[in-house]
């Protein structure tokens, strides 16, 4: 019995430790008198109640709460997850914080919130039951550089979900929306409205005046029911409703003058470049692959606007780079493009390499200003490859050291040409006394013949199978009276196919699989000094022709 409560209670502690209780807002900047949707979730099946709202109420007023239960299998295990979603308004603007909410023995972080001060506005338009706002962060701006566009649809009377906006469409710009559409409350002049918020980064091509135009809003407004029949299968009843949202011009000024001519046109908020290695650079060794990743961020650019790296590679080192991968990222501020650009590099020699800096330059559009961002040079120390030295090792030795070494060595190629004239004499007597005997069938050679080698290896090439290429490859080559090195370096067109093979086997990701195995056997079959494609000498045979002519 005692075993098996401290069975259970091991159990609940694992399932506790693994548990979490966090907490999560929409957006964190918001203007006064505007409502946000604060989401705590638990996975903690031992957890029970609700959680603690109670420090909320010194700097938030809590506008309604509401509990979403779901459960979840993956992978046959089975998740049950508690969410609350609770709709808070900020009581003061500035910096507010949303403090630690407590559940049981767990609580979350604390969230600090950016709460802007209303504009004062009394407007006729905005006592209208439904009106549109838009809004954009800068109305002057660079060619290709971002401009963020917020429209917000206020709603003061419930609306149908038969609501429509037209798609934003500019033919001298590029537009990107910002993540999903947010729905919030906002009290404006003590009557609460309905929000519907959507976000667009727009990128304009070209200088001079750029109009954003204006966007329609088409909904039905609910109508009340006053002694009236309702037909689920009829129309709608209700009042329909189109309102349009202002148009907004846009100055857009060229690339400046004092911008580097033979630099990428780069307008951005932020950039920043890192770099990682696998292995760590200063485990580098001769013949043997390091991977190095290389990171460029930009705040206000999307990642197709970002240009290949520009960097300068020693000739000591072989560069075998990857698909660059790109990805955006939607923000408070816009869009973060990303651009990663992965190559193997491998070094033909031990020693020092010197890798030069890499510098992007980029426009400030901030402060108005010039700037560059670089990756420092770096210095590799390449150290031996063991096991290079011991399949090519050349010698080295001191001389006082040879000289005694060399009546060994004299003596050792003696033996062995001795060696040779005794079994030479021996093979022609057998020779000569084979000749006497009765012929008997000629035993079957152990072995794939050259020929049948040869068509593996063409069928491997013609697969694109780097790996079955190598081994194919190596099996052909030690019956050839040449090594594969030899032949490689009398022959370029083979060097070249064998160092796109080694490249897709030195790969480590999808580059491999894009090899083509066309150029190896082009080479091999015009090899200097070997015709692949004669066919074989044909054996001798009793058998006249089936069909004689």
């Amino acid at each position: 019995m005692k075993r098996l409560i401290c069975l259970t209670l091991l159990c609940l502690a694992a399932v506790q430790a693994e548990a979490s209780f966090t907490a999560s807002v929409d957006r964190t900047r918001l203007n006064e008198g505007e409502s946000i949707d604060l989401t705590l979730e638990s996975d903690d099946p031992t957890l029970f109640g609700k959680p603690d709202l109670t420090p909320l109420d010194a700097q938030f007023m809590v506008l309604g709460t509401r509990q979403v239960n779901r459960l979840t299998t993956l992978n046959g295990k089975t998740q049950a997850t508690t969410r609350w979603i609770v709709t808070l308004q900020p009581r003061s603007e500035g910096i507010v914080e949303i403090p630690p909410i407590h559940l049981g023995g767990s609580a979350s972080e604390p969230i600090s919130l950016h709460v802007l001060k209303a504009e004062e506005s009394t407007g006729e338009q905005k006592l209208a039951p439904v009106f549109i706002d838009a809004s954009v962060d800068h109305e002057e701006g660079y060619v290709q550089a971002q401009v963020i566009l917020t429209l917000r649809i206020y709603h003061s009377v419930s609306l149908y979900d038969d609501s429509s906006l037209t798609p934003l469409q500019m033919a001298d710009a590029r537009v990107e929306p910002l993540g999903e559409p947010r729905t919030y409350e906002k009290e404006i002049n003590g009557v609460r409205h309905g929000v519907i918020e959507m976000r667009y980064a727009i990128f304009p091509q070209k200088s001079g005046t750029l109009e954003i135009p204006g966007q329609t809003f088409n909904a039905t407004q609910v109508a009340q029911q006053r002694n009236q029949t309702y037909n689920p299968f009829g129309p709608q009843p209700g009042k329909q409703i189109r309102v349009i949202s202002p148009s907004i011009p846009l100055e857009i000024k060229p690339k400046p003058a004092d911008y580097p001519a033979n630099a990428p046109w780069l307008p951005a908020r932020a950039l920043s470049l890192s770099e990682t290695w696998s292995p760590q650079p200063e485990q580098a060794r001769e013949g043997e692959a390091l991977t190095r990743n290389i990171m460029l961020r930009v705040e206000g650019l999307s990642s197709a606007q970002l240009p290949p790296l520009p960097q300068t590679l020693p000739g000591e080192l072989r560069h075998y780079p990857d698909q660059p991968q790109l990805a955006n990222q939607s923000t408070e501020q816009g869009v973060i493009g990303s651009r990663e650009e992965r190559e193997a590099l491998i070094a033909d020699h031990a020693g020092q390499v010197q890798l030069p800096a890499i510098e992007v330059v980029w426009w400030n559009t901030r402060e108005n200003r010039v700037e560059r961002t670089s990756l420092p040079a770096r210095t590799l120390e390449v150290a031996a490859n063991p096991q290079l030295e011991a399949s090519g090792e050349t010698p080295g030795t001191p001389s006082g050291h040879s000289q005694t070494q060399e009546p060994a060595r004299l003596w050792a190629w003696q033996l062995a040409c001795a060696i040779l004239a005794f079994t030479t004499l021996l093979g022609f007597g057998l020779w000569w006394r084979a000749r006497r005997l009765p012929a008997v069938i000629r035993a079957a050679v152990a072995g794939p013949s050259a020929r049948t080698l040869l068509d593996e290896l063409r069928r491997a090439c013609q697969a694109n199978d780097p790996h079955a290429t190598r081994q194919a490859l190596d099996a052909w080559a030690r019956q050839q009276p040449e090594t594969l090195a030899d032949m490689a370096a009398r022959f370029v067109p083979l060097s070249d196919a064998m160092d796109s093979l080694n490249g897709a086997l030195y790969s480590d990701s999808e580059g491999g699989r894009n090899w083509q195995g066309e150029d190896l056997w082009r080479a091999i079959r015009t090899l200097p000094g070997a015709d692949p494609e004669a066919a074989p000498a044909a054996e001798p045979s009793s058998l006249p022709p089936l069909y004689p002519r």
